[in-house]
């Protein structure tokens, strides 16, 4: 049985702000969510919750600080000074046991009919089962104050879903396929992006509390020419030399579908225009931005593109000094 104190990690003299930091630290650390594959981990956030459950209680806390109760909330003596036999006569008492002698011991989360099933072989009937039945009616039904332990749910079931870039930006709606057959439309949450889970409540296993949970993971997938960057989308443009100089509107493709962009006269390798709401979703439902980066594609060397480019700037020659702010 572990010391609460010890499992939070904190001394008998924190306060409720100590405790409370000291769970919110442990269980950010052992949450299930975060170590599906460590079932220590899972373990131990069980005890901590557990710990943090009665630390946090003021009067179990002094209970437990007392002797009264144990870390699981149970009396640690419920039969102290009845006697030395535990259900033997008082000195000058006859006939053993009476409900009365019970008077003045806390009843609260106390079972003990297995106690009493134990000692009396059974005798005892219907008492455990019926409250008020034998021992004069009423101790029964108060000893058993501590409720069983609600059946579990059955276990939850991982799912991976791997998504297009596209989709993931524009949050296309994906359909998934459970393990007992049937498909489901999921609608992408706002902010998404590689390793976003999603929880679909009652799509696991069946248990005796009910069924388990589905937990999607999102895996997106790369893209030939689009790359993310936060809430962004990059994407470099190729435009040719005569476009450059005289501008010119050139379609681009985005994530939503291609849209024309205005390329001003004079734009070099390297400027970026920016195309509003074109990015990824953000986790406050906007959106972020298409950034456009100008690369000027030159004819190749050889091609008849080039040799006619060449004919054309013969005995030209830029001035401009471009390497000039290098020192060059």
């Amino acid at each position: 049985m572990s010391d609460p104190y010890a499992t939070l990690g904190i001394s008998r003299s924190a306060t409720e702000k100590d405790i409370k930091s000291a769970y919110r630290k442990l269980a950010k650390e052992l949450h299930p969510d975060r170590n599906k594959d460590n079932p220590n981990a899972t373990e131990r956030f069980s005890k901590a919750t557990h710990a943090y459950d009665l630390l946090s209680d003021k009067d179990k806390r002094a209970r437990f600080d007392r002797g009264e109760i144990d870390a699981d909330g149970n009396p640690t003596n419920p039969f102290a000074g009845m006697g030395g036999g535990g259900f033997g006569a008082r000195p000058g008492q006859q006939g053993g046991f009476r409900p009365e002698d019970m008077q003045g011991y806390s009843q609260e989360g106390m079972d003990l009919g297995d106690i009493f099933e134990g000692l009396f072989g059974g005798g005892m009937g219907g008492a455990r089962a019926r409250p008020g039945a034998g021992m004069g009616g009423g101790f029964g039904g108060g000893m058993g104050g501590r409720r069983p332990p609600p059946p579990s749910k059955g276990a939850d079931i991982q799912y991976r879903l791997k998504i297009s870039f596209t989709d993931a930006a524009s949050r296309a709606d994906q359909r998934i396929t459970l393990s007992d057959g049937k498909t489901i439309d999921l609608k992408l949450p706002a902010g998404v992006e590689d390793g976003t889970q999603m929880r679909l409540k009652g799509k696991g296993q069946q248990g005796p509390g009910g069924p388990g949970d589905g937990l999607v993971v999102i895996s997106v997938d790369s893209h030939p020419f689009f790359r993310r960057d936060g809430d962004d989308v990059r994407l470099d443009l190729p435009i040719t030399l005569d476009e450059a100089v005289g501008g010119a509107k050139v379609k681009v493709p985005t994530v939503d579908g291609a849209v024309m962009l205005t390329v001003s006269p004079g734009s070099g390798s390297g400027k970026v225009l920016r195309l509003k709401g074109k990015g990824f979703s953000k986790k406050n439902g906007t959106r972020g931005d298409q950034l456009v980066t100008l690369e000027i594609d030159l004819p190749e060397a050889g091609s008849d593109d080039m040799t006619e480019l060449a004919k054309r700037l013969e005995g030209w020659k830029d001035g401009s000094g471009p390497r000039n702010k290098l020192g060059m």
